[in-house]
C-alpha cells in the first residue's frame, strides 16, 4: 500500500506562485510513475501533469503548460507541482496520484492506483 500526502496548497491572489509537495511512503518511489490532478467545485477530476518513474519524462494539460513545472526528488520520496502566474480558474483541490505499474503515468484518473487526500488551492482574483 502506498501513502501520499498532499501539502503547500493556500489561497493567493492572481499572479502569485505557489509550490506543492507530495510526500510518498510504502513502495520504493521510485517505481512508481507519479502525476497531479485537480478538482473545482462540480467539475470532474483533472489531469494536470505527469512524470516518469525518474523524473526525465513529463507531461501537462494545455492549460497549465509553460506555468506549472512537475519534478521529484527520488531520494526524498517526494514529487512537486510548482505553479506560477496562478490564475482564478487554478482554483481547485490537488491531489498527487501514483501508478505502480506504468513507467510513465498518463493522463486519465483511472490509471492510478493511489490517491492522497489532497490540498486546496485558491487563487482570488
Amino acid at each position: 500500500q502506498v501513502q501520499l500526502v498532499e501539502s503547500g496548497g493556500g489561497l493567493v491572489q492572481a499572479g502569485a506562485s505557489l509550490r506543492l509537495s507530495c510526500a510518498a511512503s510504502g513502495r520504493t518511489f521510485s517505481t512508481l510513475a507519479m502525476g497531479w490532478f485537480r478538482q473545482a467545485p462540480g467539475k470532474e477530476r483533472e489531469f494536470v501533469a505527469a512524470i516518469s518513474r525518474s523524473g526525465g519524462s513529463t507531461g501537462y494539460a494545455d492549460s497549465v503548460k509553460g506555468r506549472f513545472t512537475i519534478s521529484r526528488i527520488n531520494a526524498n520520496n517526494t514529487i512537486y507541482l510548482q505553479m506560477y502566474s496562478l490564475k482564478p480558474d487554478d482554483t481547485a483541490v490537488y491531489y498527487c496520484a501514483a501508478d505502480r505499474d506504468a513507467y510513465y503515468g498518463g493522463s486519465r484518473p483511472g490509471e492510478y492506483d493511489y490517491w492522497g487526500q489532497g490540498t486546496q488551492v485558491t487563487v482570488s482574483s
